[in-house]
């Protein structure tokens, strides 16, 4: 996709989305805004899997993908944008290709590495959203830190077990922080490996996310701002949690103490090359 902003569609793209354009509220000046959007989602796992498929369908004009693993067969059961034929690739490779499969339409951009307090800022600064859904609490700590120095729109999700979790950022509102103010202690983290996760709820999550981006850059409905979304597989009971933006937040309140960012060591799920 070029740089320059896109004013009109063209036929095969009022075909490919048309049921966005006759969607009361979105139509065409949605369409463009998807179209002109670019969009990083850190981890192209579980959650990241559905968020990629999700915004390529929906025309997101570009997608970065921040993910330095590879495919392994334990992902399969959750990941559904990697196959058995893309065990051993990195995952950037094999999510680029399933998401130029849905829609050629879209640029996609692979970093194959991890998110990291030495890159954090310059990776996330060219984009307009971001979407976290990475297993670890070093990786949402730095997106939460890193989006509100760069003052940028984010969600955050999470699952384990049979549940999972969201919350959206946008300018004024609650962070990560003012609801978690640090990360928990290594004893006290449950990680993926360790405790299992119901496959499907990771496309429940990650739907979930991408809709979050796809209304805020289209520019319909309300982000879930200041609440956190959680829920249980097992009994299908959704909680909406709300909480004010903290004035004493050490990151987004009045006199803040984080001013650069600092990665958090503890990473339960990751494997650095």
């Amino acid at each position: 996709m070029s740089e320059q902003q896109k004013s009109e569609l063209t036929s095969e793209q009022k075909r490919r989305y048309n049921r966005h354009l006759i969607l009361d509220g979105f139509g065409k000046e949605g369409q463009l805004r998807l179209l002109n959007a670019k969009v990083l989602v850190v981890g192209a796992g579980g959650l990241g899997s559905p968020i990629v498929m999700y915004l390529a369908a929906a025309g997101v004009g570009t997608i970065g993908i921040v993910d330095g693993d590879t495919v392994s067969i334990t992902n399969l059961q959750r990941q559904v944008i990697h196959g058995t034929s893309d065990i051993g690739r990195p995952k950037v490779d094999s999510a680029f290709e399933g998401a130029k499969d849905i829609n050629p339409d879209v640029n996609i951009i692979k970093h194959e590495l991890y998110l990291t307090e030495d890159n954090a800022l310059e990776l996330i600064r060219p984009y307009d959203y971001v979407l976290e859904g990475s297993d670890n609490f070093s990786t949402k700590y730095l997106v939460n830190d890193a989006c509100i120095m760069l003052d940028k729109p984010f969600c955050i999700g999470g699952i384990n077990r049979y549940s999972g979790q969201m919350m959206t950022h946008t300018h004024g509102t609650a962070c990560y922080r003012c609801l978690f103010p640090e990360p928990p202690e290594k004893e006290d983290v449950e990680t993926c490996s360790m405790v299992g996760v119901l496959g499907s709820i990771a496309g429940m999550l990650g739907t979930i996310q991408a809709t979050e981006a796809v209304k805020y850059l289209a520019g319909v409905g309300e982000p879930m701002t200041n609440a956190i979304l959680t829920f249980d597989a097992l009994t299908m009971e959704w909680d909406k949690m709300s909480f004010p933006k903290n004035d004493s937040c050490a990151l987004c309140g009045k006199n803040p103490t984080i001013i650069e960012l600092k990665e958090y060591a503890f990473k339960p799920c990751s494997k650095r090359k």
